[in-house]
């Protein structure tokens, strides 16, 4: 019977919207064969919530429109709502991310170069990169006014799973024939 409920338990913990009591029964027999009525699968939940009700647990089982899902508790609401804002200030916006592709694919390079490309200024963009460590000064430029060059950083590395620049997709993997603009000439 303790594997019926682990079972009930891990089914609502890994739901994303809730399940039904007969959603449960119905995936308990379908997918393990198990032989359970609805009244067997309340009594089941009735002690996972039992067990959620503790104040050394973090989550509670709620009920909402009759599914059963598992909610963090009202006393952590501060904390996560600390994570989202930390995980928000780590998306990139649209003119970030454009910044960072240039900077990956013409490495090392200053930003005067990338703004020439991009149309733009781009000091924001590349100050936000900075903060996030996606890239890295990497020297100065021989020119006039000896400009910093901007590179790729471990962590970028690391965050798109790639070992060196050379991994990065090349344009003719990117484009294909259907893409492009005009006739074709041969």
């Amino acid at each position: 019977m303790k594997d019926i409920l682990l079972n009930i338990e891990a089914l609502i913990f890994a739901s994303e919207d809730g399940l039904s009591a007969n959603e449960i029964k119905h995936i308990l027999q379908d997918g393990l064969m198990i032989t359970i009525n609805k009244d067997e699968v309340l009594s089941f939940i009735d002690q996972i919530k039992i067990k959620y009700e503790g104040e050394d647990q973090v989550f509670s089982l709620k009920t909402f429109n009759n599914k059963y899902l598992f909610l963090t508790k009202e006393n952590y609401h501060d904390v996560i709502n600390q994570m989202q804002a930390h995980r928000d200030r780590k998306k990139l916006s649209q003119s970030g991310l454009e910044t960072l592709a240039i900077i990956a694919y013409r490495q090392p390079i200053t930003k005067l170069e990338v703004e020439q490309i991009r149309g733009v200024n781009c000091d924001y963009s590349i100050q936000r990169l900075l903060e996030k460590d996606l890239i890295k000064i990497v020297g100065k430029a021989e020119s006039i006014g000896k400009p910093l060059l901007y590179a790729t950083s471990e962590t970028f590395m690391n965050h798109f799973g790639i070992n060196s620049v050379k991994d990065l997709p090349q344009l003719k993997d990117i484009i294909n024939e259907e893409n492009s603009i005009g006739e074709i000439i041969e």
